[in-house]
C-alpha cells in the first residue's frame, strides 16, 4: 500500500524547523521515490537553522526543484527505491541507493562540459528543495547511485560530505611525497585528512582545538596534529593546505603555514576576506576553492566495496527523527562534542 503521509523536519524560518506530518510526493515521469534510511546533519543545514535563510530559496522557487520555503531540510541521504516514475529503467523498487543530490539543468555550458557542480542553476535537495530529513524524499533519478550488497547504508549516508572532500582533494592535485596540512576537523577536515593520506601524499598533519577531532584525524591517517597549524613541523611550510574553517583568520593562518609556491585550498565557507596580495604575489602561493562534487560516488562506492574504507568512521551520533532540533540543531549550536550526526528517520536500525 502506497503510503500518504510522512513525517519530516520542515524549515520554516531560522530557528523555526518543525517536525511534522506531511504529504509523500509521488514520483512525476523522471523521477525516483526513497524510503530515507539515514540523513546527515550538514554544517549548512546548521546555518540555515541557526541564521538562515542562506540557500534556501524564499518567495521565489529555485528554477530547477520549483520548490521554495517551506521545505525539508537534510541533502546528506540514502535509502531504499519504494517508487519510480514513467521513464526510469535504472533503478527499481528494493534498490539500495545513495542520492547526490545535486540539482543540474543538463543544457547549460558548464552542465555539457561535465562540470555539473558549478550548474547555471546549481542547487540542493534539501535545501533547495525538499530533501532527506524524512521518511520518505522523491528525487530526480539522475541523483540516484545504485550501491553493491558490500556498501553498507550506514556508509552511504557519508558519501555526500565524502564526495566534497574527494572533489577537493582532486582539485588540489596532491603529488606523491607532497606534506598536507589540514586546519579544521569537521567531517570535511576529517575526510579530507583521510582522503589525503590515501592520495600519495607524503605526509599528512592537521589541526584543531578539539582534542577528540584531533584523535580521530590520527586514527584516519594524519602523522601529527596540534591545536593550531603553527605547532606542526612542516619544515618551509606545508606543499597543499586545506582550510576547512571559514574565517579570514584561517585562511590567513593556511598562507602563512603554506611554503612558497605551494596552494591553498579554501573550503570553508565565509563572507568577504581580505589578503595581503603582496604577500600572496611574492610568494607565488595559488589560492584554489572548491564547491560540491562531480563524478565522485562512483569512485567512493568502489573505494568502499572493493578496498575496505571505512568513511563512516566520522559519525558520532544516530537520532530520530523527532528529536533532530533537540539533539541535532540545538546540540550542535551548543558545541556539544560531535562530528557527524545522522538521522534516522523511520526511528529504527534499517
Amino acid at each position: 500500500m502506497t503510503r500518504t503521509r510522512m513525517t519530516a523536519a520542515v524549515w520554516y524560518a531560522a530557528k523555526d524547523v518543525r517536525v511534522e506530518r506531511v504529504p509523500v510526493r509521488p514520483p512525476e515521469p523522471g523521477e525516483v521515490t526513497i524510503e530515507v534510511a539515514y540523513c546527515g546533519i550538514c554544517g549548512s543545514d546548521l546555518h540555515e537553522y541557526a541564521d538562515g535563510p542562506h540557500a534556501v530559496p524564499v518567495g521565489t522557487p529555485h528554477p530547477e526543484s520549483g520548490v521554495a520555503a517551506p521545505l525539508v531540510l537534510g541533502h546528506e541521504f540514502c535509502g531504499t527505491v519504494t517508487e519510480v516514475g514513467d521513464g526510469v529503467t535504472d533503478v527499481v523498487p528494493g534498490d539500495r541507493v545513495a542520492v547526490e543530490p545535486h540539482y543540474r539543468c543538463g543544457r547549460c555550458p558548464r552542465c555539457l562540459a561535465g562540470e555539473y557542480n558549478i550548474c547555471r542553476h546549481f542547487g540542493f535537495a534539501g535545501l533547495m528543495g525538499h530533501g532527506g530529513l524524512a521518511e520518505r524524499a522523491t528525487v530526480p533519478a539522475y541523483m540516484l547511485h545504485r550501491l553493491p550488497e558490500s556498501v553498507s547504508l550506514e556508509q552511504a549516508a557519508v558519501f555526500e560530505p565524502a564526495a566534497v572532500a574527494l572533489h577537493a582533494v582532486r582539485r588540489a592535485g596532491i603529488r606523491p611525497g607532497e606534506i598536507v596540512a589540514v586546519l579544521g576537523l569537521g567531517p570535511i577536515g576529517l575526510l579530507v585528512t583521510q582522503l589525503a593520506a590515501r592520495s600519495g601524499a607524503g605526509r599528512v598533519v592537521a589541526a584543531d582545538r578539539s582534542a577528540t577531532r584531533r584523535a580521530l584525524a590520527e586514527r584516519l591517517g594524519a602523522a601529527e596534529t596540534a591545536t593550531d597549524l603553527a605547532g606542526l613541523a612542516v619544515g618551509e611550510g606545508a606543499d597543499v593546505t586545506f582550510e576547512a574553517v571559514g574565517s579570514e583568520g584561517t585562511l590567513r593562518a593556511c598562507l602563512a603555514a603554506t611554503r612558497r609556491g605551494g596552494r591553498v585550498m579554501f573550503l570553508g565557507l565565509t563572507g568577504t576576506v581580505r589578503l595581503d596580495a603582496f604577500a600572496l604575489v611574492n610568494n607565488e602561493q595559488t589560492v584554489m576553492t572548491s564547491v560540491g562534487y562531480r563524478h565522485a560516488y562512483p569512485e567512493l562506492i568502489r573505494m568502499v566495496a572493493e578496498e575496505g574504507v571505512d568513511l563512516a568512521g566520522i559519525v558520532t551520533s544516530v537520532i530520530p527523527l523527532e528529536r533532530v532540533v533537540r539533539d541535532g540543531f540545538e546540540a550542535l549550536l551548543r558545541g556539544e562534542e560531535q562530528v557527524k550526526v545522522l538521522v534516522r528517520p523511520g526511528g529504527r536500525r534499517p
